[in-house]
């Protein structure tokens, strides 16, 4: 397992709010680490992952304010610089991603092309 350095993606303030909340709930499994990734699928090609795991072979393993994440390898090269954010409202609730990556994404935030 490879430990970096530099984050490659950033969470925003409401992000990590939502995260910190999410890992405080009762019967939350403290073993399990934040996966980010991307999966195939979706209306553009490639599904963002973002949920908690266990730490497998391939993982780099990085730390973004107090929250163990990891990440396969071979994914950092669709998400590198990527933000993600929480949105509360009504209107739309969950977690977005801002890929600078991306040169298509779908209406629904949560599919991307490169």
């Amino acid at each position: 397992m490879e430990t970096v350095i530099t984050a490659p993606v950033n969470f925003t303030e409401t992000a990590i709010k939502q995260i910190k909340k999410l890992m405080g709930e009762p019967g939350f499994d403290n073993t399990q680490l934040l996966r980010i990734g991307v999966k195939g699928g979706g209306c553009s090609g490639l599904t963002y992952v973002l949920g908690f795991d266990h730490k497998q072979e391939d993982d780099l393993e990085f730390e973004l304010n107090n929250i163990s994440c990891i990440m396969n390898k071979a994914h950092e090269m669709y998400l590198y610089g990527m933000e993600i954010d929480w949105q509360g409202g009504l209107n739309s609730r969950g977690f977005t991603f801002q890929n600078p990556n991306a040169s298509k994404t779908c209406g629904c935030g949560t599919s991307f092309a490169v």
